[in-house]
């Protein structure tokens, strides 16, 4: 593959972790103007997380094979396109089931991008794996950073359904983008050899990386969704004003991935991932405890900080261990991720209903504990290898 192609089809992948970063991000931004317009309590708000996390579940089981078969190239058109769809439905949304209905349609595109994306950079970057996909996703940092930037700066003069419509409508721009790019050949044309796909399951590293992205990916969509009603609630800060504070934490996570693609080549993952999980623990605890915004907004800054890491690094560990089915192995480990993504916000609004969101926030610090326990299972398993 040239190099003017390469660079091409990276910048291909950076505008589909922008539409993730916006995926991500944009039910909790509207979350506080959501709840008020449908009169829902917390407890309620749970569903949203798991009717957009199922959408993304059933994308990510299904982009894989489609994407190891047929190649990239429809596989993000279509996601792409749906996500366009769903974010124009959550504006439009007259009632809570379309609002579902739309969630889950975002869901659904949401994963397929994000694991189309991730596998064809994997696959194109043989060689600094982890320092390529680390920098691929501060485009999905500044994708989620715009969307609670645009809500919270201009929610007390537009309505944020006709904001969410605009940002819904900019990602026309990529999927156009997309339909002039030429990509890479499917790596399975002559048809997609099942038994082989079928034996990555049985694959312990794989199934132990994937335990690892189920909290991470439970964690982010509960910091993301649920600490701008945190500040808003037990920090008493006006409901525009915490969408934008939410912004910190996105930051955070887009300075780091920057920093961390640099550092990549000089330090090992293995020491990268640990002081990351490190360092989400120290800063969540902190945002927990955290009685006032000055305290909440450094805390929510480092662990934006901490989180950066590790989505990137695990997609990289399981490139270098899987290259021949990078599409089919993202979309096991995606596909339990986005278990966690479901389950673990909707055990927090649960937690919020019965206590309040700050016993509920405690879920981050313990589940980062137990995936850092789970990481250095998985060192021992692979001989503490630089991967």
């Amino acid at each position: 593959m040239s190099e003017i192609n390469k660079k091409s089809i990276f910048a291909a992948g950076c505008m589909g972790m922008l539409i993730f970063g916006i995926v991500i991000a944009v039910l909790g931004s509207v979350l506080p103007s959501v709840i008020v317009k449908f009169n829902v309590t917390l407890a309620d708000a749970g569903s949203f997380f798991i009717a957009m996390s199922l959408g993304m579940l059933a994308g990510s089981l299904v982009f894989g094979p489609l994407a190891d078969s047929y190649g990239y190239k429809w596989v993000l058109i279509i996601n792409a396109f749906l996500v366009f769809i769903g974010i124009e439905g959550i504006a439009l949304a007259p009632s809570i089931l379309i609002l579902w209905l739309s969630l889950f349609i975002v869901g659904f595109g949401g994963g397929g991008v994000n694991g189309g994306t991730n596998a064809l950079i994997s696959d194109i970057s043989e060689e600094n794996r982890g320092a390529e996909l680390t920098l691929l996703g501060v485009f999905f940092g500044l994708g989620a950073l715009g969307v609670p930037f645009i809500l919270g700066t201009m929610l007390d003069r537009v309505p944020y359904e006709i904001l969410i419509g605009i940002v819904g409508g900019m990602i026309l721009i990529p999927i156009l983008f997309f339909s002039f790019l030429k990509f890479p050949p499917p790596k399975h044309e002559q048809g997609f050899p099942v038994r082989e796909g079928i034996q990555l399951v049985k694959e312990p590293s794989l199934l132990l990386f994937g335990m690892i992205l189920f909290f991470q990916s439970g964690l982010e969509m509960t910091v993301s969704g649920w600490s701008a009603t945190f500040v808003h609630e037990e920090l008493d800060i006006q409901a525009r004003q915490s969408v934008l504070y939410l912004s910190f934490y996105w930051l955070g996570l887009i300075f780091a991935r920057i920093a961390i693609s640099e550092l990549l080549r000089k330090v090992s993952m293995n020491r990268v991932m640990t002081f990351s999980m490190l360092l989400s623990v120290a800063a969540s605890t902190g945002l927990v405890l955290s009685q006032s915004l000055w305290m909440a907004l450094p805390a929510l800054f480092i662990t934006g900080l901490g989180f950066a890491a590790i989505f990137p690094l695990v997609f990289a560990y399981v490139g270098n261990l899987f290259p021949k089915y990078s599409g089919t192995a993202f979309s096991v480990i995606l596909s339990i991720a986005l278990i966690g993504g479901m389950s673990v916000p909707y055990a927090a609004g649960l937690l919020a209903g019965n206590f309040n969101l700050r016993v509920a926030l405690m879920l981050v610090p313990l589940l980062m504990m137990v995936s850092l326990i789970i990481f250095r299972v998985i060192m021992k398993i692979t001989g503490h290898r630089r991967r």
